[in-house]
């Protein structure tokens, strides 16, 4: 039998070439990198505890190395995470009961909440060992990425077309081969933009995750986050300076190297009839095409992943269901599933009234409701800014190829933007002016939550079909009446998945916008997430677990109150099937 041959062989040449020694190259260095961080894990966590951070520039590539390393670990665990969840919830009526609640409460949980009750965990997996601390900033990064990329899936798949749903059944595609065939494709535009997202979201709380106090327990990872801690507590400018240097380079670069490419391989996946014009395509994908060994080698994967594609596994969904036995047996199935739900949060709700209970009083809850409404109000405010700046922005940019190349990397640097940076500034002229805390701290949290808006606007607006856009503008559609017509509807599932996760990003950069330091001066407005930052650095658990359940009730309410039933407008109205 012969084996086929692979396209890079038909096509170009037969021998490496030049391109080849530059994408290997390339290669290598990635390997390499991989390697370097892989065996600072093994060393000592005592060595860890009593190492030093060095402010000299000379360290920052091996520090930005390791904390890209865990971004990027992080961020395919998020993957992995989102193709799951989200999948579980969007395909499940019941499953989305529990799950969807639980990823709202889970986005607005802050950082410092995870940091609290998982670090000891993974460092008693491996006790002695750095590994278990690396694990424990990679799962922290995890909680900062994952929940944006899970509801843009949620999104995608509860927005698919029915002709292409109805297509899949009449094809007789079984669930595996359905959602690499439909649900991963359609998903892919928002999905990558989401992905970047992510990444500079890991960015904006490095700080946080590798300079790690819990306590009278300090753990500092070597990376370009405690590099930053680091020159926060000295004052050093210089230092400051060189981290946005070193950042800024390494956004370039996976910016080139990753998601450039990622986002014009998506653009074959947008939903439309009419081919997009004034595109070009990155250097990146067209080195590979120009190299010999790494598009055989790519080709063959392609293969491979194919026939993994195609395996049937599952059975094809059944397009006609006997509708009387199936309400019957789903009205029997639905009260047991609830009563199971109510009773496993009644059990939940009673544990952490009893845990705090011990230390605490009502009035400490009273007290922390109060403070809910003052951090509301500023996550209602930030919410509104961003959304009054940044939607006009977002879709005059995904409407044009070239103002989205030009913008990609800038705003994926000003995401990545740590908040830690801007309080010098603020804390200065807060000070200076003898300005309220309460008030203009609240733009430190609008550096959280614009992000999120804008980069899914900008997806759903690059999204629209260009068939639409055509037939507006052959009808001359102009101003409102565009908006009205073919804007808002085009770009509402994605604006809403946007506005959602912005405003558990809101809740949970509360910890970081009001309570600002500099030097010696700190700087503390009233709300929830000063409440939760103060008792997690003074080790006070039942407060850290009392704030953390308020927080989780404001959210959950405003989610159900606002969004939810927004998102279901946009499921039912705005999909293009």
């Amino acid at each position: 039998m012969t084996r086929p041959v692979p396209p890079a062989l038909v096509h170009g040449r037969r021998l490496p070439n030049a391109w080849d020694a530059a994408a290997i190259a390339l290669v290598f260095a990635l390997l390499i990198g991989v390697a370097h961080v892989a065996r600072g894990t093994l060393t000592p966590l005592a060595q860890m505890q009593s190492g030093h951070i060095h402010l000299d520039p000379a360290w920052l590539p091996g520090y930005a190395l390791r904390t890209t390393m865990r971004m990027f670990a992080a961020l395919l665990v998020s993957l992995g995470f989102t193709f799951t969840v989200a999948t579980l919830a969007a395909k499940s009526r019941r499953a989305a009961i529990i799950v969807i609640p639980v990823l709202d409460i889970l986005q607005s949980i802050p950082i410092l909440g995870f940091i609290s009750f998982t670090v000891l965990f993974f460092l008693h997996l491996f006790p002695g060992q750095e590994l278990g601390a690396e694990l424990a900033v990679v799962f922290v990064i995890f909680t900062s990425q994952a929940w944006n990329m899970a509801f843009s899936f949620y999104q995608s798949l509860t927005t698919e077309p029915a002709d292409l749903i109805e297509a899949c059944r009449s094809f007789g595609l079984t669930p595996w081969q359905r959602f690499w065939r439909l649900d991963v494709p359609f998903a892919v535009p928002g999905l990558v933009w989401n992905t970047m997202l992510s990444m500079s979201g890991g960015w904006f709380f490095v700080v946080a995750s590798e300079a790690i106090t819990v306590g009278n327990t300090t753990f500092t990872l070597p990376g370009i986050g405690s590099y930053v801690a680091v020159a926060l507590q000295h004052r050093d400018f210089a230092a400051i300076v060189y981290a946005l240097l070193a950042m800024l380079v390494v956004i370039l670069l996976y910016d080139q190297l990753l998601f450039r490419p990622l986002v014009a391989w998506s653009g074959k996946f947008r939903f439309e009839t009419v081919p997009s014009a004034g595109e070009t395509e990155p250097w990146v994908l067209r080195l590979l095409r120009r190299t010999f060994l790494l598009r055989a080698a790519g080709d063959w994967l392609s293969d491979q992943f194919a026939h993994i594609v195609r395996l049937r596994l599952g059975r094809a969904e059944r397009t006609f269901v006997s509708a009387g036995r199936a309400r019957g047996a789903s009205r029997i199935g639905d009260a047991a599933f609830y009563a199971v739900v109510i009773i496993a949060a009644g059990i939940a709700s009673a544990q952490v009234v009893e845990f705090c209970a011990r230390t605490m009083h009502w009035s400490d809850l009273a007290r922390c409701v109060v403070l809910a409404f003052y951090t509301l109000a500023r996550v209602i405010a930030a919410l509104a800014i961003s959304c009054l700046v940044w939607v006009p922005v977002g879709v005059w940019v995904g409407f044009r190829p070239w103002a989205t190349r030009l913008v990609q990397p800038a705003a994926q640097f000003l995401a990545a933007f740590p908040a830690n940076l801007v309080f010098p500034v603020v804390v200065a002229g807060i000070v200076y002016f003898r300005l309220a805390p309460d008030i203009w701290l609240t733009p430190l949290m609008v550096l959280g939550t614009q992000w999120y808006i804008l980069f899914n606007v900008v997806a759903g607006a690059a999204a629209l079909p260009g068939d639409l856009r055509e037939a507006a503008a052959n009808f001359r559609l102009r101003g409102l009446l565009r908006w009205r017509r073919l804007i808002i509807p085009g770009i509402l599932p994605y604006f809403v998945t946007g506005a959602l996760t912005a405003t558990g990003a809101a809740w949970n950069a509360s910890i970081v916008a009001e309570v600002a330091s500099w030097g010696h001066t700190t700087l503390v407005a009233r709300g929830l997430g000063a409440y939760i930052a103060q008792a997690t650095v003074a080790g006070d658990t039942s407060r850290i677990v009392l704030g953390v359940a308020v927080m989780a009730a404001f959210v959950l309410g405003f989610n159900r109150l606002v969004w939810r039933p927004l998102y279901a407008y946009a499921s039912r109205r705005t999909n293009f099937g």
